[in-house]
């Protein structure tokens, strides 16, 4: 009971901050904010976003950490456009983005599980083998191919008109409930929290903890890859620059979700609200005329405020028990 409330005050403390920045624009710039095509740009731009902050909630409450993210972003979105720009179909180089997205996340796992490095460092160094790959592969400028069906998947305003919003989204919001579903009703779910809380009382339950660190961070490639996918399908140019950064906000929004950089806590609804909430403050801002290094100044103290919250509830917990 007690854990079920406290998932949902996780979900409810975004979703209060959100309401609060969202009545703010609107009062700021109500012509422009408060609009069916404005709330499509924001949904739209929450995917790439939101897709990787599915994966982190895995690696995150598994006591993990991911920095290399926007990198397997950028690589996955070249390998797309290289694949189709060599006349290979629309399903192929989707399924060759999720597979390196899923090969980069392996590689993750191998390192942290069978060499015992700290998940900082080894993200850390595969976020620049990465992007380095990817400027390589792309000849260090932007690969040009037909989108086809790929663009469809990020156009705001969708064909048929009755789904409101791009495909993408819905896409992202199906995965989300899988995701849910699989956190919460399975047994890898229930071993990804178990390592997370204590990997030493995981161990010692008969927990596999090296084949479910693996399998998070292989899965945190998978979405990684199909939000480098969605970000081609965006661009509809394979750009090895982009999403340079991005790891960043993907934390922030599984952070400001509710989510434990200590592990063992964390929400894929609360992360995809922080995603939202990431994407409105900066379409927020960019229409109110905020400088765009005033946005990172933000971005940064809702990082730094929201571990600092989570240190507090930590600590207020142990004291309570």
């Amino acid at each position: 009971m007690r854990d079920k409330l406290r998932a949902s005050l996780d979900v409810a403390g975004p979703a209060i901050g959100l309401i609060v920045v969202m009545v703010l624009f609107a009062i700021l710039v109500p012509d422009r904010f408060v609009s069916l095509y404005n709330f499509r740009t924001v949904a739209t731009q929450t995917v790439i976003v939101g897709l990787g902050a599915i994966g982190m909630t895995f690696v995150m409450i598994s006591g993990g950490i991911d920095l290399s993210v926007g990198s397997v972003i950028a690589l996955c979105c070249v390998v797309t456009a290289i694949l189709l720009r060599d006349g290979h179909g629309e399903l192929v180089a989707l399924l060759g983005g999720l597979g390196v997205g899923a090969a980069v996340g392996a590689v993750n796992g191998l390192l942290v599980t069978r060499l015992s490095i700290v998940p900082f460092i080894v993200t850390l160094g595969t976020m620049g083998v990465a992007r380095g790959v990817s400027k390589w592969l792309a000849d260090e400028q932007t690969v040009r191919a037909q989108a086809g069906w790929l663009a469809d998947l990020m156009v705001k305003t969708p064909d048929p008109g009755w789904l409101l919003l791009a495909r993408g989204v819905w896409i992202t919001l199906v995965l989300a409930v899988v995701s849910t579903l699989a956190l919460r009703r399975t047994v890898f779910g229930v071993h990804t929290f178990a390592v997370g809380s204590n990997e030493r009382t995981a161990r010692l339950c008969g927990v596999p903890v090296e084949r479910v660190k693996l399998g998070v961070y292989v899965l945190a490639g998978l979405f990684g890859g199909l939000a480098g996918v969605m970000q081609f399908g965006r661009l509809t140019v394979g750009d090895p620059t982009t999403a340079i950064g991005l790891e960043l906000d993907v934390i922030a929004a599984v952070v400001i979700g509710g989510g434990s950089l200590s592990g063992g806590r964390g929400s894929i609804a609360g992360a995809l609200l922080g995603a939202f909430f990431m994407s409105v403050l900066g379409n927020g801002c960019t229409l109110t005329g905020v400088p765009n290094y005033v946005q990172e100044i933000l971005v940064g103290t809702i990082i730094v405020a929201a571990v600092a919250l989570d240190r507090w509830r930590r600590a207020a917990t142990v004291s309570a028990g």
